[in-house]
């Protein structure tokens, strides 16, 4: 990848409207900013490299050198990445009760980690109304606050990146795929920064198809429902076709067509459905409601989930050959259409 700066991540990126929102580059200086669902350049910057754009993961991955520095192999596409093992997992009696978004297997190892001094913070997204919020959290007890699925692209990574600037160090990240490869290419210190110090101790990441565009998404819902009512969202499985607002005055569901319109164009050239630059990855374990998948990708992701299985946050169960096959397909076909509209975009 050719390094570049502000200006060629604004051509690059936000003025072909290719940014998701990751958060990636904000409050690594004071130049890029987030506010709503959207990421802007405020000032103008004249280096000709930068974190901004080296951090980001629309300007062009280097998967061979991720691959190379997380796992010691080469990158080989595989649809779900490289993983250990895959298992059926949901919070343990430890764990206590809470607004799970599936088993509450994300919940409960950030709590875990934060309890046993595994983390010294977690960087999470939790909400203020609809609109999803980055937040970084110290004690445990706040974990549960941001638990269940935002669906829409939120600056998460910018908490990382004001956190590290404060000289925080060891703490857990939870994120979509494209956070968490910005996080991974930040981990990798492109720009050769001095006394560079990584402060990422954790990374767990969520299965993600598509986020929405918040703006687009707050104005869909306005004539629909009282948002300050919403107690959660859910997309069923197929064939259902549709995505379902949980309120406190009953269900509002509105066809997937009209939210597929609100997806960000960045997320259709996203290889990467299941977050493979993680310790561990979670997702909804299709079929098996108060379930999740849980994919261990490294052996710090197989300590943290042996460690919370021992201490009573974790239950594990087999993983269906059905699910796995399942999985497998919805995530390969996700790289397909991503080439295939990169492939379309460089034409």
């Amino acid at each position: 990848m050719q390094m570049g700066g502000s200006k060629e991540l604004k051509e690059q990126v936000l003025d072909k409207d290719l940014c998701t929102v990751c958060g990636a580059c904000v409050d690594l200086c004071p130049y890029f900013k987030a506010y709503n669902g959207k990421v802007a350049q405020i000032f103008e910057c004249d280096l000709t490299q930068g974190r901004c754009f080296a951090h980001c993961p629309k300007t062009g991955v280097d998967f061979e050198q991720l691959a190379q520095n997380y796992f010691q192999q080469p990158y080989r596409g595989d649809a779900l990445g490289f993983y250990r093992r895959i298992t059926a997992a949901r919070a343990g009696e430890k764990l206590g009760s809470g607004q799970f978004q599936n088993g509450g297997t994300v919940s409960a190892l950030v709590t875990m980690a934060l309890e046993s001094g595994l983390i010294e913070g977690a960087v999470l997204t939790d909400s203020e109304g609809v609109k999803p919020v980055p937040r970084l959290v110290t004690q445990a007890g706040e974990v549960l606050d941001c638990a269940s699925t935002k669906y829409m692209a939120a600056p998460t990574i910018s908490c990382l990146n004001q956190a590290a600037g404060k000289g925080l160090r060891n703490l857990g990240v939870v994120g979509t795929a494209c956070q968490l490869t910005g996080v991974a290419q930040s981990r990798l210190n492109p720009t050769r920064k001095e006394g560079f110090e990584d402060p990422v101790a954790l990374t767990i990441g969520l299965f993600c198809t598509w986020s929405l565009d918040a703006r687009k998404f707050q104005d869909l819902l306005a004539d629909r429902v009282d948002t300050s009512t919403i107690t959660g969202m859910d997309v069923p499985p197929p064939p259902a076709e549709i995505f379902v607002i949980r309120t406190h005055n009953g269900t509002v569901e509105i066809p997937l067509p009209e939210i597929r319109a609100i997806v960000p164009k960045g997320c259709s050239v996203c290889p990467d459905m299941t977050a493979e630059w993680a310790d561990v990855s979670v997702g909804a374990l299709e079929g098996s409601s108060g379930w999740n998948t849980l994919i261990i990708r490294t052996e710090k992701g197989e300590q943290l989930v042996e460690k919370a299985v021992s201490e009573g946050y974790l239950i594990l169960d087999a993983f269906p050959d059905s699910s796995l096959e399942n999985l497998t397909l919805g995530a390969g076909n996700k790289k397909k259409r991503a080439q295939e509209k990169a492939d379309m975009e460089e034409e």
